[in-house]
């Protein structure tokens, strides 16, 4: 579950470090975020010279959440940290291109088809 004011841990090669949410995407006052959904965030730590800077508004998808997460088969996937891939707004693509980390299977369904093909694992 992401929320206003969530720290995400960026998986991706962009050169931010952490990122602050303050507004989740997709629909009237809608509070939470899930795997898969687009929320947008202030960078608040990056690496020098990266593609990002520091105070720079991004927005990401959510790859992995720590609240677990129900399938629609009954089970149940959690991960051990909160993080994102930094896209573009409008075609959706990666503005990095490595992904690290493994990446949730509900990304192929909401059509993120360039993150999934870059993950080393899709869980």
């Amino acid at each position: 579950m992401v929320q206003l004011r969530t720290i995400l841990k960026p998986a991706d090669n962009t050169g931010a470090k952490r990122v602050a949410v303050f507004r989740v995407w997709g629909g009237y006052k809608k509070r939470y975020g899930q795997l898969g959904d687009i929320v947008t965030g202030s960078v608040k730590e990056a690496v020098p010279h990266g593609m990002v800077k520091k105070g720079e508004v991004v927005h990401m998808v959510v790859i992995r959440q720590r609240k677990e997460y129900r399938r629609a088969d009954g089970s149940y996937i959690r991960f051990s940290d909160n993080a994102g891939v930094i896209i573009d707004p409008k075609s959706k693509d990666p503005k990095g291109t490595r992904i690290f980390g493994p990446v949730a299977r509900e990304l192929r369904w909401k059509k993120f088809m360039k993150i999934i093909s870059l993950a080393p694992e899709v869980l």
